[in-house]
């Protein structure tokens, strides 16, 4: 039976939907950002090109792609958040909001989210059996990092530029069978790290157009939607486009490595048992990153009732 598991982490929370045994899907939310859904008061601060304004809500960015007649540059009006923000390599993207009437509110938490799933939440302890590690969490966040997606008859290569998420398929003949493995690979790769907006997918030359139509049923019979596509065109490229409310867990995870690798620090330290070392040699970007989060180590000690010492490498 298919179940989500989700961890109230130090500095994110964490969830992954498990089915026989193996992570279908997952996410990761860090605290803080504007969520989506949520309703608030807005300033305009600039108007931009093409009608669109830059706003702050409450210290954070956002645009808004149209501006309500009458509304002025320093004006206050009310928006809901449309998109959460994006991180991209030399120009995040902030969240995107929307005018509306409707009465101020938090958009729903990741755990608010995964109740709205019906399907059942469970919430392991730290000094319990780690359910999330058992069905490959650290696998999932490797491929998140680095890209790399073997499959039964191949690899793939999974890598999130600021125009899409490019999948090329690599593996050895014959190309037909790959191609449709490929397919239903990348599939379950979109589904498992969240991923939206445009997709490219880069499959073997085909020979024929039957060969690429199977693929392309491969793909839809794989995918859950909502989803648009091209067809697998004659150099074997097809792009996907899917809904894309908020980062997908490559865009997140690569967005500050630093981060990412000293919040899976605390998740291990968290959850080592009693009579464990308690001094850590770290890399240097890593130790400052947590020296700079002291509320984070605060948490951990807080969470273990023992006091890590932490040097730099």
């Amino acid at each position: 039976m298919a179940e989500w598991i989700w961890e109230a982490g130090i500095g994110e929370s964490r969830a992954a939907l498990v089915e026989d045994g193996h992570i279908v899907e997952a996410a990761i939310e860090l605290p803080g950002a504007l969520r989506l859904g949520t309703v608030a008061r807005a300033r305009l601060v600039e108007l931009t090109a093409g009608g669109m304004g830059r706003l702050d809500i409450a210290g954070q960015d956002a645009v808004i792609p149209r501006i309500p007649a009458g509304v002025t540059k320093g004006a206050s009006l009310t928006v809901a958040i449309t998109r959460e923000a994006i991180p991209e390599p030399g120009r995040p993207k902030p969240a995107r909001a929307a005018a509306t009437d409707a009465d101020l509110c938090e958009g729903p938490d990741l755990l608010a989210r995964l109740h709205a799933t019906g399907l059942p939440v469970r919430t392991p302890r730290a000094h319990e059996a780690d359910a999330l590690e058992a069905a490959g969490w650290s696998e999932l966040i490797e491929e998140a990092i680095d890209g790399a997606i073997p499959f039964t008859l191949g690899a793939l290569r999974m890598s999130p530029t600021p125009a899409m998420t490019l999948f090329d398929v690599d593996g050895p003949p014959p190309l037909d069978p790959l191609a449709r493995a490929a397919a239903i690979a990348v599939a379950r790769a979109i589904r498992r790290h969240g991923i939206g907006g445009s997709i490219g997918i880069d499959f073997p030359t085909l020979g024929g157009k039957a060969a690429r139509q199977a693929v392309a049923d491969a793909l839809d019979a794989a995918l859950p939607p909502p989803f648009e596509r091209t067809a697998v065109n004659g150099f074997g490229f097809l792009q996907i486009v899917r809904p894309r409310p908020r980062a997908s867990l490559p865009e997140l995870l690569r967005a500050d490595p630093a981060a990412t690798a000293a919040r899976a620090l605390l998740r291990r330290l968290e959850r080592e048992p009693p009579g464990s070392p308690r001094h850590h040699r770290l890399p240097a970007a890593v130790h400052a990153r947590l020296a700079s989060r002291p509320d984070w180590l605060a948490e951990l000690a807080r969470r273990t009732g023992v006091t890590h010492q932490l040097e730099p490498a």
